[in-house]
């Protein structure tokens, strides 16, 4: 990186090459660093520039623009005259937690544009659990918690769903 050199595998000389190198990571590097799980001297490499996007979760007011921005461009590629989310899909989109951050966003939204019949995007067609929204409202975090309180709450919130059917 430094030099601006390479080797091919195999190879015998040093290639030449002008590039940027962009990485990104939803780990703790320094914790990782401290741990000896990453290369101290790999960081200072890499690290001109550090920009930090937060999760989904943590930036709401942003989900509608994304939802919308995905809407066109598989209306697009698909050719479907959908053209909007009701205002359920989009309170539905913006009370789900997003552990898969943007890209889950964006496969939901895809998958939404393939079975959509109308000219609008309704929570029926919304591949979202409406279930992770009252955890995130009291200011629980998804996912905290043990195994087990994890494990019972998840079917707490599948049985309520359901209706009480177990099946």
């Amino acid at each position: 990186l430094d030099a601006g050199e390479y080797r091919r595998v195999g190879g015998t000389r040093a290639l030449s090459v002008d590039v940027r190198v962009i990485a990104a990571t939803n780990r703790d590097l320094r914790g990782m660093i401290a741990a000896g799980r990453f290369r101290e001297d790999l960081s200072y490499r890499l690290n001109v520039i550090t920009i930090t996007i937060p999760p989904l979760r943590e930036r709401r007011e942003d989900i509608p623009d994304l939802a919308r921005h995905f809407l066109a461009k598989y209306c697009r590629k698909m050719l479907k005259p959908v053209r909007e989310f009701t205002v359920e899909a989009l309170r539905v989109l913006g009370s789900y937690g997003w552990p898969g951050n943007v890209r889950e966003l964006e496969n939901v939204v895809e998958r939404a544009v393939i079975l959509c019949d109308g000219d609008a995007i309704g929570r029926e067609d919304l591949a979202v659990p409406e279930a992770s929204a009252p955890a995130a409202a009291v200011g629980e975090k998804p996912g905290t918690g043990s195994l087990e309180e994890i494990e019972r709450d998840h079917i707490l919130r599948v049985l309520r769903k359901t209706g009480g059917n177990q099946s």
